[in-house]
């Protein structure tokens, strides 16, 4: 069975790990934006935590980029895509923005929960803690919890976009209220800017693999992250199932992805949720190499 992506918002697919049936999900409202202070030495606002938008828990989604409806903001483009519980989540939020030239996200803030950014085209400018970072396309972004941060478009004259992701965990209500970075807890991911395009590619059978992040954080038992390049021609495994929560987005190339029997077309900039323990296989179905980037959460509600 296959499922066209063409002039559809979201295609959604019976996620067998949660017994859903498909259903459409209203849009996301984007992340609060924060007004800047009017005071130098204003500490920076916290924001508070919010319920999921919507109730019904997300299934295994596939969304096509040019089926996003675009919304103006002050600063440049917004377009929203998730606010659900997942069958194991509190609620996975998930938006994207685009900056104008020197435009800023918001005024620096901080949150319990912990935030991903993925530079899908431009540079910004990073701040974490009042420390200036850079990132440029395919710059993975993250804000371990409570950390002050805010993004700006590094270019005076040329648009920056970035997805932007937000996975809650029971831990965002027990993390403890101060910075990441004055909790140093050994072992936990500090917030920080990585660039994929400088890690190593590791050879694989069918293409590549670089490692991106592996990593319990203090929301998180665990965050992964990598990258796959699969050659012309080649496709995963047969049926992969992972107990994470999964966003896949394309980088290059036009992938077939079929998820519990149900097939999609993708090409760069779209992207798909997979729901713990579906099935699924992907396959390069282009003339070019294809590359995906993963991100995976895992829970205390995780499958084992």
């Amino acid at each position: 069975m296959k499922t066209s992506l063409q002039n559809l918002l979201l295609v959604f697919v019976v996620s067998s790990a949660a017994g859903l049936a498909a259903q459409p999900v209203a849009a996301a409202a984007p992340a609060p934006s924060t007004p800047p202070s009017t005071k130098a030495d204003a500490v920076p606002p916290g924001i508070q935590y919010a319920p999921a938008s919507q109730k019904t828990p997300l299934g295994t989604t596939f969304v096509d980029w040019d089926s996003l409806a675009v919304r103006i903001t002050p600063s440049g483009q917004s377009r929203s895509v998730f606010d659900n519980p997942t069958p194991v989540l509190e609620k996975f939020e998930m938006h994207i923005t685009t900056l104008n030239g020197g435009m800023t996200s918001h005024a620096p803030h901080h949150h319990a929960w912990e935030e991903m950014l993925l530079v899908k085209e431009g540079e910004v400018e990073v701040s974490i803690n009042g420390k200036l970072l850079r990132g440029g396309p395919g710059a993975l972004i993250f804000y371990a919890s409570n950390d002050v941060h805010n993004v700006k478009n590094a270019s005076a004259d040329k648009p920056a976009t970035y997805y932007v992701m937000n996975f809650y965990t029971d831990l965002v209500h027990t993390t403890a209220d101060k910075p990441a970075a004055e909790q140093a807890v050994p072992g936990k991911l500090p917030s920080g800017v990585i660039d994929c395009n400088s890690l190593p590619p590791t050879p694989t059978p069918t293409g590549s693999r670089v490692t991106v992040v592996n990593s319990p954080t203090l929301t998180f038992p665990m965050l992964g992250s990598h990258i796959t390049t699969l050659n012309v021609g080649q496709t995963t495994m047969a049926d992969m199932i992972d107990s994470g929560d999964e966003l896949f987005i394309v980088k290059s190339g036009t992938l077939e992805v079929k998820v519990n029997g149900v097939t999609a077309r993708m090409k760069e900039g779209s992207f798909f949720y997979c729901a713990p323990n579906d099935k699924r296989t992907l396959k390069n179905i282009g003339t070019t190499p294809a590359s995906y980037h993963v991100i995976k959460i895992l829970s205390a509600k995780s499958p084992k």
